[in-house]
């Protein structure tokens, strides 16, 4: 009975990593046909990936226009999504910097910290396998209107993120927390309607923050 109900549970797990993997099949096709046509592979290359926050980025390539910018932010995309796509999505395009923003869709998901830094060291590693002396850039998990309640988890991931970063020289770690807060609250007037997503204002935000990173 007990092998059963081990069996029926790696069953369900693998129908699940199944229906995520057909979920993003076709937004991760769409961006490497797009890259394709776009990317020099005579430059060298800076990839931003991760979820709906970086795949809203429309003016990436425009703020840094001395680099060569991949966006392969992919919407509602979680850690262990981006695990799977790492090669499509990173690895390709054999970057010299990878900048990472996931975890915001796994804290509301209800997933623990430890679980998400473990797929982040999995990718990191999928990376350094490639090439060791990319650089890995992490961006700390965002404050949002419509996530606040979830703060504490978010810091506490922030917190890990940062813990990472501190152990390996080839990894930075950037604080987009706190340069979107007023005080102790977060901005009002940096989303959209939906209180999630940034405007134009909030991205502001983002490029201050990240470019000296860029460099």
């Amino acid at each position: 009975m007990k092998y059963l109900f081990l069996l029926c549970a790696l069953l369900i797990f693998s129908f699940t990593r199944g229906q995520n993997t057909n979920h993003f099949a076709s937004e991760v096709a769409a961006i490497q046909k797009k890259y394709d046509t776009l990317i020099d592979p005579d430059k060298e290359t800076i990839v931003f990936v991760g979820s709906s926050s970086i795949r809203m980025w429309h003016d990436l390539q425009k703020r840094f226009p001395e680099h060569q910018i991949v966006n392969a932010g992919f919407g509602g995309s979680q850690a262990s999504d981006l695990l799977l796509y790492t090669n499509e999505l990173i690895l390709n395009y054999k970057p010299k910097k990878v900048f990472l923003y996931e975890g915001d869709n796994d804290i509301f998901a209800g997933k623990k910290s430890d679980e998400i830094i473990a797929d982040m060291m999995q990718i990191i590693q999928k990376i350094k396998a490639q090439n060791p002396s990319t650089k890995v850039v992490l961006l700390s998990a965002k404050p949002s209107l419509a996530r606040w309640k979830y703060r504490r988890r978010y810091k506490k991931l922030n917190r890990h993120f940062k813990k990472l970063s501190s152990q390996d020289a080839h990894i930075d770690y950037i604080d987009l927390w706190s340069p979107m807060l007023n005080k102790r609250k977060v901005m009002k007037d940096i989303f959209i309607e939906d209180g999630l997503h940034m405007n134009a204002k909030g991205y502001a935000i983002w490029y201050n923050t990240i470019k000296p990173f860029i460099n």
